[in-house]
């Protein structure tokens, strides 16, 4: 705007220097003859215009009573004149100065009118490019508030797939995103349904046989008959408490449980510490559970998630191994990466068994005791692959060195 008004009064002291002439002239033109255009717009607004020698003798003045000042320099400022600020224009030429001004309120007023003239016309086609703007927007994501309906209207069991016919193709792509995802929502709470199911059957049968045991308790004529039937009583509740704790460690390795505690962990000692843990329990079945460590084998892991691992191996080999058998658990390197192992003397597992033995509450064919020792709930190994799934790990089988028996080896990634 500022360039504008400089440029209109530059135009006004031209004019007065081309038509009015320096020294005079019979009969000029007036300034609105002159300067059409600037008088269209600005006509009403008052230009003042001076002529001088380049002496400073006055040749010219459009009005007598603006004493503009003399200034022998070309160009644009700011003078006062009595109690008024003026913009003046001043152009230097071989013969002569001339000048054209005018009043800061003048051009105050200028610049508002300007303004309300550029700005109204600007601020309507903002408004319509806003009204044009919501309704293409509305209209674009009409498909998309369609297909948010529909599956807001849906109930939590109907996991169907959304029919991509009924939607343009460009929402096909997020469309078929919902659909995966309920597909493997749905597929996810199958197996919660079913593991549900089998836990409510594996939990019924300890419940029947306790309850069994109190009636033979209740029944028992003499001391011994007690005793034996105490036994079983208690044999029973350990066998339904190892089940629930199982049964919970399961629950705490759903994929939707919190992200891994992650921190090196030293193999060695979790060995270690698993070895005093079952040591009573190996004894009294004259087990010979001992610890191997070879070297100081650390990995970034759980080491909570790490102990359930192991106790599950551990405890798996317990029970399948008989007694006077052996069982070595392990920490070590192997082909560079750190590895926890269990070998046992047990039974082994045949081959074509042992992709299955990780399934929840899978026993296979095994005899469902070693050497007095109860079977398990068939929940060991399904928390053992949980785990080592957690954390990127390789879980193997395959014979004992020394036959029969099981190895079980859990190879984690290289640091």
């Amino acid at each position: 705007m500022e360039e504008v008004f400089v440029d209109n009064l530059k135009q006004v002291a031209l004019a007065v220097a081309n038509h009015h002439g320096i020294y005079g002239m019979a009969r000029t033109p007036s300034l609105a003859e002159q300067l059409p255009r600037v008088y269209e717009e600005y006509g009403k607004f008052e230009f003042v215009t001076a002529a001088w020698t380049r002496n400073g003798i006055l040749l010219h003045r459009s009005d007598p009573a603006v004493n503009l000042p003399f200034l022998s320099r070309s160009g644009l400022s700011v003078v006062s004149v009595g109690q008024e600020r003026w913009h003046l224009y001043t152009i230097v030429l071989k013969d002569g100065i001339v000048q054209a001004a005018q009043r800061d309120s003048e051009r105050q007023a200028m610049a508002r009118e300007t303004g309300a003239v550029l700005i109204a016309p600007a601020l309507l086609l903002l408004a319509v490019l806003a009204v044009m703007l919501t309704l293409a927007l509305r209209r674009g994501l009409a498909p998309l508030a369609l297909a948010a309906d529909q599956v807001t209207a849906r109930s939590v069991e109907a996991l169907h797939p959304i029919a991509l016919s009924a939607h343009p193709s460009e929402l096909h792509l997020l469309i078929g995103a919902i659909n995966d995802l309920m597909s493997r929502l749905g597929g996810a709470l199958s197996l919660q349904r079913l593991f549900l199911a089998d836990a409510a059957h594996e939990l019924r049968t300890p419940i029947t046989a306790l309850r069994l045991q109190l009636q033979l308790l209740e029944r028992a004529g003499d001391d011994i008959q007690r005793q034996a039937a105490m036994d079983h009583l208690r044999a029973g509740i350990e066998r339904a408490q190892h089940l629930v704790e199982q049964l919970l460690q399961l629950s705490r390795l759903a994929p939707e449980t919190p992200a891994l505690h992650r921190e090196p962990v030293d193999l060695a000692k979790l060995v270690r510490a698993a070895v005093c843990r079952f040591g009573a329990r190996a004894d009294q079945r004259k087990i010979d559970l001992g610890a191997v460590t070879d070297g100081s084998p650390v990995t970034e892991a759980d080491a909570q998630q790490l102990t359930i691992l192991l106790n599950n191996l551990v405890d798996n080999a317990l029970r399948h191994t008989p007694a006077g058998g052996r069982i070595d658990v392990a920490a070590c390197i192997d082909q560079g990466h750190p590895c926890l192992r269990v070998t046992d003397s047990g039974p082994g597992i045949p081959p074509a068994e042992r992709q299955r033995v990780f399934d929840r509450f899978y026993r296979g064919n095994s005899p469902s005791e070693a050497g007095g020792m109860p079977h398990g709930s068939g929940l060991g190994l399904a928390i053992v692959r949980a785990v080592a799934e957690r954390h990127g790990a390789h879980i193997s089988l395959e014979d004992a060195p020394r036959r029969p028996g099981l190895r079980i080896s859990v190879q984690f990634a290289a640091g």
